[in-house]
């Protein structure tokens, strides 16, 4: 499916991870190459490390606004949730 027709949820999660956040981004429909390959490029914006878990982007840190403006700068429709 083309980003022009997906819309990302981002939120920021922190349970479970000793009081570190990450950053989420989920509801993406995208091969798991796809999916790594745009994991990489978050990283590399946000300048930090994160993984590919469960159809879902974790990237270390409080980065939701960074990671909309590279994904909206992709193509795809961006919701953020959450304070």
């Amino acid at each position: 499916m083309p980003p022009q027709q997906q819309t990302a949820y981002l939120h920021r999660e922190s349970g479970g991870r000793g009081g570190k956040v990450v950053s989420v981004v989920k509801n993406l429909i995208l091969t798991e190459e796809d999916m790594k390959a745009l994991a990489k490029k978050l990283k590399q914006e946000c300048g930090t490390g994160g993984t590919v878990k469960d159809g879902m982007i974790e990237i270390q840190g409080e980065h939701r606004q960074r990671m909309a403006e590279v994904l909206r700068k992709l193509g795809y429709k961006v919701k953020i949730a959450g304070g």
